[in-house]
């Protein structure tokens, strides 16, 4: 099927959505603060419902599957990016990176996992484009991801960014404390850097990983890179504002990883399915097409990914319920802000 869009649309919504983005950005920067549990809220709805009528936009100018492959990636997405979350916990925990200033440094994340992703993104249409057969090699990688997912913590992220700040450490003069969000600071007459460099490249690696991670999940939905782009952008425009919203209970979503990697290990094998379907391996079934490879439909897919983080979530709750765990949103009344010091002077 046809999934060409209008050329204007493409180009335009591109054009809103990187406004919306730089207006959120210039908002952070002018006016760092901690964000209010309803201030939040508001920003997470105003973002689900921008992907809800972009994705009404394309029904209208395209159909219903380019609309459905739209809605079921950006679900996919939102989720893989949902585990972000908790790697994004661990780096600001660890960092003691003080709250009014956490915005920017997630925003910064955020850019960055944009530009990684739009750079896997073009490579990966590239390689589809051209080897059928790069399919088996994503949804192999998808399903080695979901064990890893399901059966293994965020410990090997912590040991990454303690080796990142022994090596920083060894060679440039960073400072002990944050100067607000400032990335360099004077200290008794010298320029030396801030700890936010090293959460800002913590959060670069990180978004690294997961882009490598996210983009096969979401080809296995669909191979239009504007599509695949979109879905991205949509996902991660709500992740800041999401990370205060939900604050504490993301660590508390015990079988939210088990959602995800069942995301991941189906999106694997309908890799693997389409792999068969469109087969030009000459070792395989003779070089010709697996005919009766089942081809799993957008809807299915939609249906399998709404289903899995339901579960997942209610589960999760069902479980804090019968425990009596309290659900903490604003982290503000369990982990004060580190004292900054008041007797140096910075510039920048």
């Amino acid at each position: 099927m046809d999934l060409a869009l209008p050329i204007w649309f493409e180009v335009g919504s591109l054009v809103v959505l990187t406004l919306i983005l730089v207006a959120d950005l210039l908002i952070v920067y002018r006016r760092p603060h901690i964000p209010s549990v309803k201030e939040s809220s508001l920003w997470v709805t105003f973002y689900v419902v921008l992907a809800l009528i972009f994705a009404v936009l394309m029904f209208v100018f395209a159909g219903a599957e380019p609309a459905g492959q739209f809605i079921a990636g950006w679900l996919t997405e939102y989720s893989l990016s949902i585990d972000n979350l908790f790697v994004f916990i661990i780096i600001m925990a660890r960092f003691s990176v003080p709250r009014k200033y956490q915005q920017e440094a997630l925003m910064v994340g955020i850019i960055l996992a944009l530009v990684f992703r739009g750079i896997f993104i073009l490579l990966g249409a590239q390689l589809i484009s051209n080897f059928s057969w790069i399919f088996y090699i994503f949804g192999a990688f998808l399903v080695y991801t979901a064990w890893n997912q399901a059966f293994t913590g965020h410990d090997d992220e912590e040991e990454r960014e303690n080796a990142i700040l022994r090596f920083l450490r060894r060679k440039i003069a960073i400072h002990d404390q944050f100067d607000g969000g400032k990335v360099r600071t004077v200290v008794n007459g010298k320029k030396m850097f801030t700890p936010m460099i090293i959460v800002f490249i913590a959060l670069g690696t990180t978004d690294l990983v997961f882009a490598i991670d996210s983009i096969p999940a979401i080809f296995g939905i669909t191979q239009s890179p504007f599509i695949v782009f979109t879905a991205n952008l949509f996902a991660l425009m709500g992740l800041r504002q999401l990370y205060f919203l939900l604050g504490d209970l993301i660590d508390r979503l015990v079988y939210l990883k088990y959602g995800i990697a069942f995301i991941l290990a189906f999106i694997g094998v309908k890799l693997f399915f389409h792999a068969l379907h469109v087969n030009e391996l000459p070792f395989i079934n003779g070089g010709q097409h697996v005919e009766w490879a089942p081809e799993i439909s957008t809807w299915t897919s939609l249906a399998v990914i709404v289903g899995a983080m339901v579960v997942a979530v209610v589960a999760s709750l069902m479980k804090m319920k019968a425990s009596g765990e309290q659900i903490a949103t604003n982290r503000d009344e369990i982990e004060p802000d580190p004292i900054e010091p008041a007797d140096k002077k910075s510039t920048d």
